[in-house]
């Protein structure tokens, strides 16, 4: 898809907005959710998206849904960085088919960084389901703690 066109309202983060389909769910309040990427680049990878801004990416949000956005990014960064201590961390957005974005409701990729690892290549291997729900305990007691 090109950076232009209409947003899908059967996208797979809508739907985990609306409760249609799981996620392993990290952070919510009114505007944004974040959990679990289910294709990690590294351990820890994230996902943050705005709850009520139908844009595909960051072109279409409007300025209020975007600053709410980011802090939720800043927070949860945070949060990541604390609990796993990575050499490094990732924060990325893509916008259209060719910078990578391949699901078109803007989000923000936290990724964390370790030294000696390589990145791994997004949607090629699913993480484990038990891994994955140890670490969202993991995090979501370090983001409410």
């Amino acid at each position: 898809m090109s950076l232009h066109g209409t947003y899908d309202e059967q996208n797979i983060f809508a739907k985990i907005i609306r409760g249609e389909a799981p996620c392993y769910k990290l952070y919510e309040d009114e505007d944004v959710l974040a959990f679990l990427d289910l294709f990690p680049q590294s351990y820890g990878h994230c996902l943050v998206i705005p709850k009520h801004a139908p844009a595909r990416n960051l072109l279409e949000i409007d300025d209020a849904n975007l600053a709410k956005l980011m802090a939720v990014v800043r927070k949860l960064t945070q949060a990541v960085v604390d609990e796993l201590e990575p050499a490094g961390v990732q924060v990325a957005q893509f916008n259209g088919a060719p910078a990578g974005q391949t699901v078109f409701h803007i989000h923000v990729h936290i990724v964390p960084r370790y030294e000696g690892d390589k990145l791994g290549i997004h949607a090629t291997h699913q993480g484990d389901a038990e891994e994955l729900k140890a670490l969202q305990a993991r995090l979501v007691k370090r983001i409410n703690g």
